[in-house]
């Protein structure tokens, strides 16, 4: 288990470097002058080439490339070029609730997800596995907008039963959760679809095989033969998708965050690009980065206890 996870970690520091020539990259290539940027748009030429020396931009690029690296290797990110506040400051505000809403999320989902395409793979052909699978392709098909709409109206105006506006506090608060419900369930109804479907067909592959025909011939139950036997063998392809799921809404749910004026990462790097605030967006896809890494080092360790093949 331990050298799984170190070989993991060292594969990951080519992708690191990847993402941190990325993130460098992007100050170099977009359109426009950082350093008019920070200077406003009244600035003259004179302030603008001070600033432009301060930044360190009037310097050769491999130079800039290495102080870059420096800097994040010693946890500096920068300042935001617009609110003039730390890169570090702007992503710790909007981490937080951008987990706690992936969280919200995956707790609910997820098991119903399992739940629903466990029990479409056992009673194939029924009309209980006819209407998952219609759920499913319903949750896939429509919009999370769609979804997100609806659940205002009917949840939060006709019905005025959740806030749908802000984050007035964590979660554990009252306010807090009654305001994190409806985003969760957007976003948990959109997951719904895809782990149902994933966990139907890796079971039916999995109920064909001869270690589940050998504990039926024993006389176990089916309930067991479908959970201990089934089930348990399953799970690899279906927690291989909930982990890119994981790191999707890591990467911030934009559409549903600006809907419901959720203060997460996606709300905050969409406004970052659209102000070229560049020193926050280099941060946001280096945090990025390291959010699906930890995420598939986590994926990886799942795999070496649900199989145990996977460690040899």
């Amino acid at each position: 288990m331990l050298r799984t996870i170190i070989d993991r970690l060292l594969l990951s520091i080519p992708v690191l470097f990847g993402v941190l020539l990325f993130g460098f990259l992007l100050l170099q290539l977009v359109p426009g002058d950082p350093a008019r940027v920070v200077a406003g748009p009244t600035a003259t030429p004179e302030v603008v080439a001070q600033i432009r020396e301060e930044m360190g931009l009037d310097r050769p690029v491999l130079v800039q490339f290495w102080a870059y690296i420096e800097r994040i290797a010693h946890g500096d990110m920068g300042r935001s070029m617009i609110s003039n506040k730390t890169v570090t400051e702007e992503l710790g505000a909007a981490i937080g609730p951008t987990v706690e809403l992936m969280l919200a999320s995956l707790v609910w989902s997820v098991p119903i997800g399992i739940a629903m395409g466990t029990l479409a793979a056992v009673l194939r052909g029924s009309l209980a596995d006819r209407m998952v699978m219609g759920l499913s392709v319903a949750g896939v098909s429509l919009p999370i907008f769609f979804i997100s709409l609806l659940l205002i109206q009917y949840l939060g105006v006709v019905w005025p039963i959740f806030p749908f506006i802000g984050r007035p506090g964590p979660w554990y608060t009252a306010q807090g959760f009654m305001a994190l419900f409806l985003p969760a369930l957007s976003l948990g109804l959109i997951l719904i679809g895809p782990v149902a479907r994933m966990t139907r067909s890796s079971v039916l592959e999995v109920l064909k095989l001869d270690h589940v025909r050998t504990a039926r011939a024993k006389g176990l139950s089916e309930i067991r033969v479908v959970l201990k036997h089934g089930l348990r063998n399953a799970l690899i392809p279906v927690i291989t998708l909930i982990g890119l799921q994981a790191g999707y809404l890591l990467g911030g749910a934009v559409v549903t965050e600006t809907i419901f004026s959720w203060p997460g990462l996606g709300r905050l790097v969409v406004g970052a690009i659209l102000s070229s605030d560049f020193t926050v967006a280099q941060g946001a896809v280096l945090l990025f980065a390291l959010g699906f890494i930890t995420i598939n080092l986590i994926i990886d360790v799942l795999y070496s206890i649900l199989d145990p093949r996977v460690r040899k």
